[in-house]
């Protein structure tokens, strides 16, 4: 890319002096390692964690620079998680520099190891683990080339802030020690790693790199930048997913004032302008141009769920456990639960900024989470080789899960492609991003649980139907949104459940507690009324408010507290060690009664191997409009190693703070032939004014694995609203989102 657009990456590459981290290794270093490859992972073995296993050359990961500085490179994207933070965090610790030193570079194709998708809560499990155990190694390694040039035992050097110690009182520097090109070495697997009792770094609160730019106004967001010689793209949707261009008039258009150039393939659309208004302008003029063929074959919202269950849908047993006491249930209890299509309402419209350059290569910076797998889709689109791609992850604006990032990206490529040299940046409306995003999918869910005379639990079972919650780019270009529009048109791919019991629907609908007797069921709907893919949490959301409304209602109806029905059934240690401290941290116990508040508790371990998170919460309703008000919420969550107590806080009260807004107002509508949800009116979210109290306890396990934790609060929070309105004026609530009109229906229908 040219120069007025390489943003700091240039800056921290060239760096006087710079070296890749690398080193003359002592030929007795890996004397061991030598003799016997296989045993310890050289090749990338057993050894080593997932993303390091992929990625195991560790000048694929750190780069020790002769100005003092370090260069962490990961393939994990900061999406306002506070990852970059906590991974370098890791990185420092390991390594024994301070946090201050590191310079971090994250998502960006050309440089940096590829680590996959940020998705799926794994950036500390995957991509933390891989940056220790990477930084652990090269620690050893330079320790190995100290002991040499030093002529003193490695085992007695001491390291603070790269500088090495011997026991003889000698000195010398990381910057000292690199020499030669680079770190060809593949990792080990099988480190030497700090004492989480001598932590200096992991486990304290350090404040976040990325919140300064945030804070005062700085060019951190995709959607804030404009460099130099920047132009302006917009693309004019059609009226509705299957709709088809059947003519229109572009010579007006090209003659409005500003326009460089307007792009038409097939069905898409799309005009360069030197001003945004100018594009804008010209977009809306296109709209209004063309001549199309519209069908009006959606479902609309309002049949879905039976629409759902009646659809042609691929059964898969995930799991099943036969009872083998003898007995005969004394009750049986049914319940049925419903979520709408929900969007990823990002406050920030989806951008990005593309440039063609001279050598041929399309530079694109993104807000996606997938950038490896989005550049190859994107390759496949313009019909080039995968390295004429190279996608630079740029924060965005607000998403955790398939906004549309990767569409704005293809888009914004489609229309640099036609103006080579200018960097084109491009980003939607509100009413684009909130009528063509993909959603999370609609689900049903229903429990059917046996109970003996005590309310003990004897079979469970489950059904889940849902369509996919998974079609980003995945290096195909039918899932690019404008590439099903050109001529020829990329076709979709058939979505497929994501295998695996706790992927895609199915995620988190296997309950933790020890039932006798337990079978559930996912129904795949493979077709898509409207466009979904991956949101927040996937399944989680619906099948953990399902399962802990249920497991409240199997308690009430056993005339048993909530809290002691569940540790009833929950044997795990940390589980149980989670849910009480949210109940101690809420003040269960002691809780006074008034009308109308209620109180609600609710548990999981996201994805059942991943944080472990409970929610307690008080809410008041008012009987006259079933207005429900969330006054305050107690989470208690375990993720393991804590490595930024601040940061971790943080996202468990935006897990709160989401689902409080899922669950109380978010809705999809739309017809037979339109989106219906097109701005903050028509789908509304939760307000600053409705944010409750939130108090977060965690619980450190020191040594213990990084668990995943961004998704990890959004069912248990669901869950426990619908259970504290059970508890403040008795009626049940089965159907999200929990809107007052169905408080108050509710209300009406138990006089």
């Amino acid at each position: 890319m040219n120069a007025p657009f390489d943003m700091n990456r240039r800056q921290i590459l060239r760096t006087t002096g710079f070296l890749t981290l690398t080193f003359a290794m002592p030929s007795n270093l890996f004397a061991q390692e030598v003799q016997s490859p296989e045993g310890v992972g050289i090749s990338g073995g057993p050894g080593l964690p997932t993303d390091l296993k992929k990625n195991p050359m560790l000048s694929s990961w750190l780069r020790i620079n002769s100005d003092g500085t370090v260069t962490l490179l990961i393939g994990k994207v900061e999406l306002g998680q506070g990852n970059r933070t906590a991974i370098a965090q890791v990185c420092a610790e390991e390594l024994g520099v301070n946090f201050s030193r590191l310079q971090i570079i994250a998502g960006d194709t050309k440089l940096c190891p590829d680590e996959g998708v940020t998705s799926g809560s794994t950036s500390m499990p995957d991509g933390a683990t891989a940056v220790q155990y990477a930084s652990a190694e090269a620690r050893g390694i330079l320790l190995g080339l100290a002991a040499t040039k030093l002529g003193q035992p490695a085992e007695t050097m001491k390291v603070k802030d790269g500088t090495i110690t011997a026991g003889n009182g000698k000195t010398v520097t990381y910057w000292d020690l690199v020499v030669g090109k680079a770190l060809d070495v593949k990792a080990t697997g099988n480190p030497k790693r700090e004492n989480p009792s001598d932590y200096t770094i992991v486990g304290t609160s350090m404040p976040r790199v990325d919140i300064p730019a945030k804070m005062t106004g700085g060019e951190i967001f995709i959607q804030d930048m404009h460099p130099e010689g920047v132009v302006y793209g917009m693309v004019a949707r059609p009226p509705n997913y299957r709709s088809k261009l059947k003519s229109i008039d572009l010579g007006p258009i090209e003659k409005m004032p500003g326009v460089i150039k307007v792009v038409r393939n097939g069905s898409f659309l799309g005009v360069i302008a030197k001003t945004k208004d100018e594009a804008m302008a010209a977009s809306a003029a296109l709209g209004k141009a063309g001549k199309w063929d519209v069908p009006n074959d959606m479902i609309g919202n309002a049949a879905i769920y039976d629409w759902l269950l009646k659809a042609p849908s691929s059964p898969n047993v995930i799991h099943t456990q036969k009872r083998t006491s003898s007995g005969t249930p004394a009750k049986t209890v049914e319940a049925t639960y419903r979520r709408p299509y929900v969007m990823h309402g990002s406050i920030g419209a989806s951008a990005a900024i593309a440039q063609l350059g001279t050598d041929g290569v399309m530079t694109i910076h993104t807000h996606s989470q997938s950038v490896w797998q989005t550049a190859e889709a994107i390759a496949k689109m313009l019909k080039v080789d995968n390295d004429k791609v190279r996608c630079i992850h740029t924060q965005g604006s607000g998403c955790y899960g398939h906004n549309m990032a990767d569409d704005a990206a293809a888009d914004a490529a489609l229309l640099a492609a036609a103006v080579p040299g200018m960097p084109v940046k491009l980003q939607y409306t509100r009413a684009q991003e909130h009528q063509w995003e993909p959603y999370s999918s609609a689900m049903v869910i229903k429990i059917k649980a046996g109970v003996d005379n005590d309310g003990n639990v004897l079979d469970w079972e489950t059904d889940v139907w849902s369509t996919s919650h998974a079609t980003r780019p995945g290096g195909n270009a039918g899932n690019l949104l404008s590439a099903q529009y050109l001529d020829p048109p990329f076709k979709q791919p058939t979505p497929r459940d994501i295998p695996g019991p706790n992927f895609g629907s199915g995620r988190n609908a296997i309950p933790l507690y020890e039932f006798p007797g337990k079978i559930v069921t996912t129904h795949f709907v493979s077709e898509m009324p409207i466009r979904v893919s991956s949101t927040r949490s996937l399944g989680a959301h619906p099948n953990i408010f399902a399962l802990e409304s249920f497991i409240d209602e199997l308690a009430r109806n056993a005339n048993v507290d909530p809290l002691e029905y569940r540790l009833r059934f929950l044997k795990d240690e940390r589980a149980r060690a989670v849910l009480m401290k949210a109940a101690d941290l809420f003040g269960w116990s002691g809780y006074k009664r008034k009308p109308n508040y209620g109180r609600g508790i609710a548990f999981a371990r996201y994805k059942n191997y991943a944080a472990l998170t409970a929610v307690a919460m008080e809410i008041r309703v008012t009987p006259r409009n079933g207005q429900v008000q969330v006054l305050r919420v107690a989470v208690a969550d375990d993720s393991g190693q804590v490595v930024n107590p601040n940061g971790l806080a943080n996202q468990m009260e935006g897990a709160v703070i989401q689902s409080l807004s899922w669950t109380l107002k978010e809705e999809v509508k739309f017809s037979d032939s339109a989106i219906l949800s097109s701005d903050w009116a028509s789908y509304p979210i939760l307000t600053f004014q409705e944010v409750p109290k939130i108090d977060v306890a965690l619980i450190n396990q020191p040594g213990m694995p990084f668990l995943g934790t961004g998704e990890a609060g959004q069912g248990p929070t669901a869950a426990a609203v619908a259970n504290a309105i059970y508890d403040a004026v008795g009626v049940r609530l089965y159907t999200l989102p929990l809107t007052p009109d169905r408080v108050k229906e509710a209300m009406n229908a138990k006089k």
